[in-house]
C-alpha cells in the first residue's frame, strides 16, 4: 500500500465520518463564550453534507448549506451586553447559553504565558477578589499537528474564586485591569505551550516566505515525509498481520486460548493463596505497532493545532509573552517574530490588529540580545506594544512570580492602542543618541511627564568608544534627555543600557513604567553564533516543555 493509497483511506473514513454527521460548531461556540463586539461574528463548524444550518442569536437569523461538511455563518456586529442565548439547528439542535458579547483577546506563547494564576506572588491575596463573571476564559487543550486544524480541545469558564486558579496568570491579570477600565466583558482564549520557540507558532506558508527561515520549512517538509513513510510501513505491516493472524488462528488460536485460559486458572489460584500473577502468555503474532506521531517541537505545529482552529473567530488583538525559546538565535529572532505576527493578521484577514507582547525578564541564562529583538520589533512592527519586565525578573528562575504587574502593563498598552485612552503605556523608548565631544547624549519617546531615575542616582549605563570596550559611566538626566559620559572615554561612540543577562538598570518614567534596556549600537550583531559566545560564558540552559 502506498503513501497516496494510505491517504485516500483516511480521506474516505474521513467523508464518511461527515455523512453520518450531526450539526457541530468549533468549540469555541460553547456555554460561557464571549463573542466580539462592534464586528461581523463567524460562527461555523460541521454538519451532514447538504444540510441547513441555522443560527439564532438576539433576534438575527442567518442559515448556511454545509459543503464537504462545513458551514458557517456571519452574525452583524453587536453591542456589549448578555447574557444571550444561541441556538444552532439543522436536524438536529444544540443550545448554547449564558453567551455575552465583549472584547476578545488571544492570550499565547510559552510557560510564562502557561503559567497558571495559583503560582502568582499575588494569588493568595487576590484570589478571594477574582469574582468576574463577565471574564471568561478559553484554554485550548489541543495538541500540535501536521496540518491545520479545523476544531479543537477545550471550554469557556466564569472567572470566580473557584476558578481562577488555573487561569493564565498573565491573561487574568490583563483582563482584570481591562474590564475594570473598560466595563464591557472580557474573553481570553488561552492557547500556549511551555518550552517552545516562535517558529513552532509560524504557519508553514507564513514561513515560506521569509528566504531566512527556509531552513524551518525544510525540518517540516522532512518530519512529514518520515511520518507519512512510517504511515505507509504501518498499513503495510496491518495487511501482513491480518494474513498472518488468520493462518494462526486456524493452526494455533485454540491451543494459545487454552494456553490463556490456564493462565486466568493459575492466577486465580494465585490470588487466593497470596502468591505473585504469573505472566501472561504472549501471542505468536503480536499486532504492529502504529507510527509514532512525531510533531513534537518541529516547526508550525502548533499554529497548525492551537491557532488555526481559532481561525476566523473574531478578536480584538493578541497579547504574547514568549521568546525564552528563541535566546540562542537572537539575530534570526529580529525576523521571525515580526514574521510571526504578520502571518497571524494575514491569516485572520482582520487587519493588523494590536499585538501586545512582553519582553522577556531578566533571568541569568537568557541574553540582552533577544530583549533587544524585541524591543527592534516593536519599533518597526506598527499597532504592537511591548511590556518591560526588567523590574520584575528572577535571575535565579525562568519563570519569574510577579505576574500582576507583567498584566497590568499589557493592560495599559490595550487601553491606548486598542481603545484609544491618551495614557502613558510604555516606559521610556531609547530613539537616538548624539555625540559631543565625550558626552553622549540619548533622546527617548514615552517621556510622559519626565524621566526619572528610579531610588538613587540613574545607573546601568557603560560607554565605548572605537576599541569597543565598554566601561562603566556616568549618567544624568537632563531635561528629556540623559547625558552619559565616562572618563576613560574622551571619543565615544556606543552607549548601552542594562545589556547584560541580569540588568540592574533603574530609568523610569513618572508614569512609573521601566525603560527597556537597549543598545546604540544594534548593528554589530550580523549573525547569531559570534555575539552570543562573547556575551555569555555559561550555555543557555533548555526551559522545560509541558502542553497547556
Amino acid at each position: 500500500m502506498n503513501i497516496k493509497s494510505t491517504f485516500v483511506i483516511l480521506g474516505v473514513c474521513t467523508l464518511a465520518a461527515s455523512v453520518r454527521a450531526e450539526v457541530k460548531p468549533n468549540a469555541l461556540f460553547s456555554d460561557n463564550a464571549v463573542l466580539q463586539q462592534g464586528a461581523n461574528i463567524p460562527v461555523w463548524g460541521t454538519a451532514k453534507e447538504g444540510e441547513n444550518v441555522t443560527v439564532t442569536f438576539d433576534g438575527q437569523t442567518e442559515t448556511a448549506v454545509a459543503k464537504d461538511g462545513k458551514w458557517n455563518v456571519y452574525l452583524k456586529p453587536h453591542k456589549a451586553g448578555g447574557p444571550f442565548t444561541m441556538t444552532i439547528a439543522g436536524e438536529n439542535a444544540i443550545v448554547i447559553n449564558n453567551v455575552l458579547v465583549g472584547e476578545v483577546w488571544v492570550c499565547s506563547g510559552q510557560s510564562n504565558m502557561a503559567f497558571d494564576f495559583l503560582g502568582a506572588s499575588t494569588a493568595l491575596v487576590e484570589r478571594p477578589r477574582a469574582d468576574y463573571p463577565k471574564i471568561r476564559m478559553f484554554k485550548v487543550r489541543s495538541s500540535g499537528a501536521f496540518t491545520p486544524q479545523a476544531d479543537l480541545l477545550g471550554n469557556w469558564e466564569e472567572c470566580s474564586p473557584k476558578t481562577v486558579d488555573g487561569f493564565s496568570a498573565v491573561g487574568y491579570f490583563f483582563a482584570r485591569d481591562l474590564h475594570k477600565a473598560k466595563g464591557f466583558p472580557v474573553g481570553m482564549i488561552h492557547s500556549s505551550v511551555g518550552g517552545t520557540a516562535a517558529e513552532l507558532w509560524t504557519s508553514l506558508s507564513g514561513l515560506q516566505k521569509e528566504p531566512s527561515l527556509h531552513g524551518y520549512v525544510d525540518t517540516f517538509s522532512l518530519a512529514l515525509k518520515n511520518y507519512q513513510g512510517g504511515a505507509e510501513k504501518y498499513a503495510q505491516e496491518q495487511d501482513d498481520y491480518q494474513a498472518r493472524l488468520t493462518k494462526w488462528s486456524a493452526t494455533e488460536g485454540k491451543a494459545y486460548g487454552a494456553a490463556l485460559n490456564a493462565w486466568k486458572a493459575a492466577n486465580k489460584a494465585n490470588e487466593a493463596e497470596g502468591k505473585p500473577a504469573a505472566p501472561m502468555p504472549t501471542p505468536a503474532v503480536p499486532k504492529p505497532k502504529p507510527p509514532v506521531d512525531p510533531v513534537g517541537k518541529k516547526p508550525t505545529v502548533l499554529f497548525n493545532g492551537k491557532i488555526a482552529p481559532l481561525i476566523p473567530y473574531a478578536i480584538k488583538g493578541v497579547i504574547w509573552y514568549q521568546g525564552e525559546s528563541n535566546n540562542q538565535k537572537p539575530f534570526e529572532y529580529r525576523t521571525l517574530f515580526p514574521r510571526l505576527i504578520a502571518d497571524w493578521r494575514e491569516k485572520w484577514g482582520q487587519g493588523d490588529f494590536p499585538f501586545l507582547f512582553v519582553q522577556i525578564a531578566p533571568y541569568k541564562f537568557d541574553i540582552p540580545e533577544l530583549r533587544e529583538a524585541q524591543f527592534l520589533t516593536w519599533k518597526k512592527t506598527a499597532n504592537t506594544a511591548m511590556a518591560v519586565t526588567v523590574d520584575v525578573g528572577d535571575a535565579e528562575n525562568i519563570h519569574p512570580r510577579q505576574k500582576e504587574p507583567v498584566g497590568q502593563r499589557l493592560a495599559l498598552a490595550a487601553r491606548a492602542l486598542a481603545y484609544g485612552e491618551k495614557i502613558e503605556y510604555s516606559g521610556p523608548e531609547y530613539e537616538a543618541v548624539k555625540f559631543q565631544g565625550n558626552r553622549a547624549i540619548l533622546t527617548f519617546k514615552h517621556v510622559g511627564d519626565g524621566l526619572v531615575a528610579k531610588d538613587g542616582p540613574l545607573k546601568g549605563f557603560t560607554i565605548a568608544g572605537a576599541d569597543q570596550k565598554f566601561v562603566a559611566a556616568k549618567a544624568e538626566i537632563q531635561g528629556d534627555t540623559v547625558v552619559v559620559s565616562a572618563d576613560q572615554v574622551s571619543s565615544p561612540v556606543a552607549v548601552r543600557y542594562g545589556f547584560v543577562n541580569v540588568p540592574d538598570g533603574n530609568l523610569w518614567n513618572q508614569a512609573g513604567l521601566p525603560a527597556s534596556t537597549f543598545r546604540t549600537d544594534p548593528e554589530s550583531l550580523t549573525q547569531d553564533a559570534p555575539a552570543t559566545k562573547k556575551l555569555i560564558a555559561t550555555p543557555a540552559k533548555p526551559e522545560a516543555s509541558n502542553e497547556n
